[in-house]
């Protein structure tokens, strides 16, 4: 998929990541974390596109997440992490892997677990440097673990369905005939 599908589909895949991490998951957190849903499609999206696009999608996902109800952090640390996120992840997945095919399910998983550790750590680490009140230096290691379990769990199902969305044919609705 590429050009205006493909930004549509990042959009509107984004959008309802969002709406279901601030509404829906806030009712399920564990110790105060949700699984962050827009940095997983993030990655998904990061697999199946180039490192340009997916950095730049970061970026526009962490903008959505530090602006969206009920941010309560110093804006712009969700704009780095996701946007280290799509960087490191769409350049190690361009450099690993043929991009002509899907990637396979456990490097999704995997790709979604290293993604969430690596976002959820810059998001952390930011917050100390900037003095962010919201998490105090010593519960950290907690927080971040808790999302990567978070994370790695929501992986299972969210990574596939982006890698699914960005490498499907927009025109094709049919089975392809057997021969």
């Amino acid at each position: 998929m590429r050009g205006t599908p493909r930004l549509v589909a990042a959009l509107l895949t984004l959008l309802t990541a969002l709406l279901l991490q601030v509404t829906v998951f806030p009712h399920l957190a564990w110790n105060g974390v949700v699984p962050d849903l827009v940095l997983l499609v993030v990655v998904g999206a990061a697999l199946v596109t180039d490192p340009r696009f997916a950095t730049l999608l970061g970026f526009g996902a962490g903008l959505l997440l530090d602006l969206a109800p009920p941010a309560d952090h110093v804006a712009g640390r969700w704009t780095l992490a996701l946007l280290v996120v799509g960087y490191v992840v769409g350049r190690l997945a361009h450099d690993h892997q043929a991009l002509t095919g899907r990637p396979s399910y456990g490097l999704m998983v995997v790709a979604g677990a290293g993604g969430s550790f690596v976002g959820t750590s810059v998001f952390a680490l930011t917050g100390v440097l900037l003095r962010d009140p919201v998490v105090e230096v010593g519960q950290l290691l907690e927080v971040v673990l808790t999302a990567l379990a978070w994370d790695a769990l929501a992986a299972l199902v969210v990574v596939p369905a982006t890698v699914w969305l960005f490498t499907r044919e927009p025109g094709r609705r049919t089975a392809p005939a057997l021969r």
